[in-house]
């Protein structure tokens, strides 16, 4: 595992696929650091709010770093609920996307 704190502009805008391992719903976009560096974000939308980004918008995200040198991916850029990586998170626009998606739920019959 390699934790990384990364900023760069988005370049494209983000998609959404089940992750294979997971099967639970992931948002991810490229972004291109200062030095030319494009990686790819991969957020898990099931544990954390997604963020609405746009190509150009400005981040830093941090999270664990896997993949090639060339090309990596970040991952873990939320609250891990399990406590087995290092927390991550996104910062976008100001606001910082780290904690768990807030659902609502009604209980019917209490």
């Amino acid at each position: 595992m390699r934790l990384v704190q990364w900023s760069g502009a988005v370049t494209d805008a983000p998609t959404f696929v089940r992750g294979s391992r997971t099967h639970s719903m992931h948002e991810q976009f490229d972004v291109r650091r200062d030095d030319g560096l494009v990686f790819r974000v991969v957020l898990n939308i099931d544990i954390a709010p997604r963020v609405p980004v746009q190509p150009g918008d400005r981040i830093t995200v941090r999270g664990e770093a896997v993949g090639t040198a060339r090309r990596p991916i970040v991952h873990w850029t939320h609250h891990d609920p399990h406590g087995s990586h290092p927390d991550g998170w996104i910062e976008h626009a100001g606001r910082r996307y780290e904690l768990p998606a807030i659902r609502t739920a009604v209980v019917l019959g209490s």
